[in-house]
């Protein structure tokens, strides 16, 4: 009997959960639109939407247009239903974005602020994001929470950030940040909020691995919606995989990581849209420094590949600027490769601004959604 109760509300929550998805992600529908696209009842629908509106998730915005019957009512996604904020943390720079609960970026910006270990680095950042809700125009009682990117091992099980040796953070306890803010925090790896931006948007993309190729190298899987974490949350860190034995010192300190030949530093320490300009324009050392760094970046991309087996997004700050440029690490991968004919498997980002932070924004999207 219990059970059975468990069970019939289980089901419930999973169809108002299915209901409010849909309308989030298509806009203005109209409960034989959702009866129909979800395979549930006409009644079952409009008690579902009707729950919603009552909750301000949803609400009437008119008519749909007529289809020869009486006209349906127009649902969409309150304005007031809440909006997420996504705050990636750098070495030299915070990025932050404001997403509606579609995943539409509202705002965003940039901010120079070099890092530090310190309460005044953090009553900074938080006084930073205050003023750019402000100029949102947003209560606080309407940001749902902050999602925050950190280059690092992110250990949500010992809920901290273990380590991260470019910004020389280990053993930060998630409590020792969040306390600066007014709004619940939720922490994701740098790549993993690039990958999950990527993926979440996505209409084609199941499974693939994302190659961040910014300041420092790192890495993420994405499946079907889910990020692999792996044992020690360490899943995709590529960056720090050997390329070259005995090779070039890596700011971890040890010899020949990925990260020493493929960070975007590799190519210019100034701004890397610059380089690729000049890239373009065929200058003699940009052409010989990518050719150097599509060589080694193309036996990075080989191996993952070869043990994945998936599509590969390059993303950062390199995959954001690189464009048509792809197609020379397309071909050098082909070229390595055993098996695959060409090098269409590697692609290049959506999302060429911000990513981390918007990734940040969508996972606590996604974990208000999942409570609805």
């Amino acid at each position: 009997m219990d059970k059975k109760k468990i069970t019939n509300m289980e089901v419930k929550k999973k169809n108002r959960n299915d209901v409010f998805r849909y309308i989030c992600k298509n806009g203005m529908v109209s409960n034989p639109d959702i009866s129909y696209a979800l395979k549930l009842s006409l009644p079952t629908a409009t008690q579902i939407t009707k729950e919603l509106i009552s909750r301000g998730l949803v609400e009437e915005k008119g008519e749909m247009d007529s289809t020869g019957g009486r006209r349906a009512k127009a649902l969409a996604l309150s304005d007031s239903a809440g909006k997420a904020v996504g705050l990636d943390i750098t070495k030299h720079y915070v990025s932050l974005v404001l997403a509606d609960l579609t995943g539409r970026i509202l705002k965003s910006e940039q901010i120079p602020l070099p890092y530090a270990s310190t309460d005044a680095y953090f009553i900074e950042v938080n006084k930073k994001l205050e003023f750019f809700l402000q100029e949102s125009g947003c209560s606080e009682q309407g940001i749902l929470g902050v999602g925050i990117s950190f280059p690092g091992i992110i250990d949500l099980q010992a809920q901290m950030i273990a380590g991260s040796h470019v910004l020389g953070v280990s053993e930060l306890p998630f409590a020792d940040v969040s306390r600066f803010f007014a709004y619940p925090c939720h922490f994701l790896n740098d790549a993993n909020a690039g990958a999950y931006a990527e993926g979440n948007q996505s209409e084609s993309m199941e499974r693939f691995f994302y190659l961040s190729l910014s300041n420092t190298v790192g890495g993420a899987i994405y499946s079907n919606g889910t990020l692999e974490q792996g044992n020690n949350f360490r899943c995709g860190e590529v960056g720090h995989m050997t390329i070259i034995p005995d090779g070039n010192i890596c700011y971890c300190k040890k010899s020949g990581c990925l990260d020493a030949y493929c960070s975007a530093v590799c190519l210019t320490d100034g701004n890397i849209e610059d380089f690729f300009e000049r890239l373009k324009h065929g200058e003699k050392q940009a052409v010989s420094q990518w050719e150097k760094y599509t060589s080694y970046l193309a036996i990075a991309v080989n191996n993952i590949y070869m043990v994945l087996d998936c599509d590969i997004v390059l993303g950062g700050y390199v995959g954001s600027c690189m464009g048509a440029f792809i197609r020379d690490i397309q071909k050098k991968v082909a070229e390595r490769n055993t098996f695959a004919q060409d090098g269409s498997f590697i692609k290049t980002c959506k999302h060429t601004t911000g990513a981390a932070a918007l990734g940040a924004s969508l996972k606590i999207i996604e974990l208000f959604i999942e409570q609805v």
